[in-house]
C-alpha cells in the first residue's frame, strides 16, 4: 500500500507547531513544506492511518487555522 497524500494551507508561522505535534504521532504523517511563502504542505499519510490523521487534522483547526486544498492550489 502507499501512502495517502493530503494537502493543506495553513499559517506559515504554525508549520513548526504542526510538524512538532505529528512527530508526537510517530509513524501516522510525513509532513513536507511545499510552499513555504503561502503555508502549503503535504502530509504522507501511513496507510491505515487515513481516519486518525484526519481526525487529528480536524481537532487542531480548532486551535490554528487549517484548510484542505487541491495539489493544483499549490
Amino acid at each position: 500500500m502507499e501512502t495517502v497524500k493530503k494537502y493543506y494551507r495553513i499559517n506559515r508561522r504554525e508549520i513548526c507547531f504542526l510538524k512538532f505535534i505529528l512527530e508526537g504521532y510517530e509513524g501516522l504523517a510525513l509532513l513536507t513544506t511545499v510552499d513555504p511563502e503561502k503555508g502549503i504542505v503535504v502530509l504522507k499519510i501511513a496507510p491505515g492511518c487515513e481516519a486518525e490523521a484526519n481526525g487529528l487534522m480536524q481537532a487542531l483547526q480548532k486551535e490554528i487555522m487549517i484548510e484542505e486544498c487541491l495539489p493544483s492550489m499549490t
